[in-house]
C-alpha cells in the first residue's frame, strides 16, 4: 500500500466531516470551539458537540477496522516540552479566536481574512518555533 495513502484519506475524511458540520448544522468545525462546547452553553447544544469529540477519539479505530493495525506514532519529545506546546496552543487559540482546524480548514475554504491572517501566523511561528528547538538541540 502507498505510504500516503492513510494521510489521504484521513485528509479527506476530516473534509469531509467539516463539510458536513458546516452544511447541516451551520457549524464551523474548530475543534477548539467544539470541545469548549461541552462546557459552555451553545445554540446547538452539548449533544453535538459530543458527537463531534466521540467521533475524534473513535477514529484510530475506524483506522484499525481499515488497515489491520493501530496508527504507528512515535514522539521523542519530553512530555514536559509538549504539555507547555498544548498550553500555549490553547492559550493562542483563545487569543486567535479558533484553532488551526477552524480557521485552517473551513476559514480558508471560506476566504476569510480573520482566517488567512491566523493561518499565515500560525505557519510563522512554527517554522521559527522550528527552527528555535534546532538551534536549542531540542528536536
Amino acid at each position: 500500500m502507498a505510504d500516503f495513502l492513510p494521510s489521504l484519506l484521513g485528509g479527506m475524511a476530516i473534509g469531509l466531516a467539516a463539510a458536513m458540520l458546516l452544511a447541516l448544522n451551520g457549524r464551523v468545525a474548530g475543534v477548539s470551539g467544539i470541545v469548549s462546547g461541552l462546557w459552555r452553553r451553545t445554540d446547538t447544544g452539548p449533544m453535538t458537540s459530543l458527537a463531534f469529540v466521540i467521533g475524534l477519539v473513535l477514529g484510530p479505530v475506524l483506522f484499525l477496522a481499515v488497515f489491520g493495525t493501530f496508527p504507528k506514532i512515535e514522539i521523542g519529545t519530553p512530555l514536559w516540552l509538549l504539555a507547555l506546546g498544548g498550553l500555549l496552543v490553547g492559550y493562542g487559540s483563545r487569543l486567535g479566536s479558533g484553532c488551526t482546524s477552524g480557521h485552517g480548514v473551513i476559514g480558508l475554504a471560506r476566504l476569510s481574512p480573520r482566517s488567512m491572517a491566523a493561518v499565515a501566523t500560525f505557519l510563522t511561528t512554527a517554522v521559527a518555533t522550528v527552527a528555535a528547538m534546532r538551534a536549542a538541540g531540542l528536536s
